[in-house]
């Protein structure tokens, strides 16, 4: 017995010796290879934390290895931050490999602006990630990030622990009033072009006041963030046309951007992001060369006083609407919309519209949303569809019908002249007076696809909300040049015969 007990003492002995000898890890000699030589954190707002990035670091070799020290080179003074093998720090020893395997490095950044003296409102700032070993000097890995400043606005916190909130409709909601002498930003009903503005939560317009924004202008918002106008207030979006070299390139940006906050490439296409520019009742303005995208609804508009007039604006990527208009009064002229997740525009509640060499574009996938559609509730005369006057227009998207109309009563009275609209009908409409197939006397000089394969607008990339058209299009030279007295949305003039849409047709190359 005592023979066996030796055998098996001297058997576990062995068998730790051999475990240990698994996990002897040897100090590096370099050698790492890494998923990238330099990470771009891309552009971070000032005091606003980045996105997480990753960096994975790969053990080629044959050996288990330690790294003597794993750094940022500014040490604690960095502002980036590293999480390696689920610790957070900027210094870290003796970090364990094994052979033929690898490992994630996470970072992430904070930056104050105001840290870095500069006269321009960005700057760069940057890093190395070093990983020593005992042959030399250490592996890099660099780091680097864009800085801007911005403007800043947000609910005022109040000594007794509360925030400022907006009242709205019986709820109060994370918001506050524009400030005529905020101690930080000036006067808030001014907002110009020489730094971002940054929102958190609804900044709101009261009653009566203006806020004019300057050609230029870059507003970004916070999730659940957005812009109120109140009653018999006015938003007045001054953008110019912007100016562009022989190959396109953008010169002097001088339109205005609505978008969110976030500004990594990854975000750029993500739609409801933020929430929306509310014009509540009897609210007035101009959006004049201005971009919306990534919202949940673009523009929601309630019953306005007066027009709002809208010229070159491009909305896009919103979740639920581009345009959601309740009983409003529009003049838009060269207006895009694409990729909004039920309606491109919405013409709700009726209302009295005009929309001319506009292109509503509707490529969300997934089959039940519409570029356009038009309704007058109940039919009764609070909510007459005055007048859906579309001449000029493009309407055309992924989904089988361009257009859905919606009427009660008889107080329902649109028009479509020479527009290109997507109309795929498998008999469900051929004998609906509201559409086209059935209704000649709605669409003068209307131009119906009524398959995949004729009367395409020859978009140039859709999906990219690149709706310019090429020379193939059915759009081209097709339009009433009676209602082309003005410039494409690329500030080009129009030549007669002129084109449907907002833009004039290009060579695609």
């Amino acid at each position: 017995m005592r023979h066996y007990l030796y055998i098996l003492f001297i058997g576990f002995i062995l068998l730790l010796t051999s475990c240990r000898q698994d996990f002897e890890f040897e100090t590096s000699t370099g050698g790492l290879e890494f998923s990238k030589q330099t990470v771009y954190l891309d552009t971070v707002f000032t005091n606003i934390g980045s996105s997480t990035y990753t960096l994975k670091v790969y053990n080629n070799s044959d050996k288990d290895i330690k790294i003597p020290t794993l750094q940022l080179a500014q040490g604690e003074n960095s502002k980036y931050r590293l999480m390696v093998d689920g610790m957070p720090g900027k210094v870290f020893n003796n970090v364990e490999l094994l052979a033929k395997d690898s490992m994630f490095i996470f970072i992430e950044t904070t930056i104050d602006y105001n840290d870095y003296a500069n006269p321009d409102s960005e700057y760069l700032y940057t890093d190395k990630i070093e990983f020593h070993n005992i042959s030399g000097a250490p592996q890099t890995v660099d780091l680097v990030t864009l800085v801007r400043d911005a403007y800043f606005l947000y609910p005022k916190k109040f000594g007794d622990g509360t925030t400022e909130t907006l009242p709205i409709n019986g709820e109060e909601i994370y918001g506050f009033y524009l400030d005529h002498a905020d101690l930080a930003n000036g006067d808030e009903y001014h907002w110009n072009n020489t730094k971002p503005y940054v929102i958190y939560g609804y900044a709101a317009v009261p009653d009566n006041e203006t806020l004019t924004i300057d050609s230029g202008a870059k507003i970004h918002f916070h999730a659940d963030s957005g812009l109120i106008i109140g009653s018999n207030a006015t938003i007045n979006s001054n953008g110019t046309p912007s100016t562009y070299d022989v190959d396109g390139n953008v010169i002097d940006n001088n339109e205005i951007v609505f978008q969110s906050d976030r500004l990594e490439p990854d975000f750029e296409d993500i739609p409801g992001q933020w929430g929306t520019i509310w014009m509540t009742l009897g609210s007035n303005g101009t959006f004049n060369n201005t971009t919306i995208k990534n919202a949940t609804i673009g523009l929601l508009i309630d019953k306005n006083t007066g027009t709002l007039n809208m010229n070159n604006v491009q909305i896009y990527n919103c979740s639920n609407y581009g345009i959601l208009a309740k009983t409003a009064t529009i003049d838009g002229k060269n207006i895009v919309i694409n990729n909004c997740g039920q309606a491109g525009l919405a013409c709700s509640y009726g209302g009295d519209y005009n929309f001319t060499h506009c292109t509503f574009a509707n490529y969300w996938p997934r089959p039940n949303q519409v570029p356009v559609s038009l309704d007058n509730y109940d039919g009764t005369a609070p909510f007459a569809l005055t007048n859906a006057n579309f001449t000029n227009c493009i309407i055309y998207g992924s989904s089988s019908y361009g257009i859905s109309l919606k009427k009660e009563g008889n107080l329902f009275n649109y028009n479509f002249r020479n527009c290109l609209i997507k109309f795929f009908d498998f008999g469900q409409f051929e004998t609906n007076p509201l559409y086209p197939i059935a209704n000649t006397a709605n669409y003068p000089g209307c131009i119906i696809a009524r398959n995949s394969t004729t009367n395409k607008p020859d978009f140039k990339n859709p999906s990219r909300n690149q709706l310019i058209i090429g020379e193939h299009s059915a759009a081209k030279g097709t339009a009433d040049f009676s209602f082309s007295n003005f410039k494409d949305i690329l500030d080009k003039n129009r030549t007669n015969p002129s084109d449907i849409g907002a833009y004039n047709f290009v060579i695609f190359e």
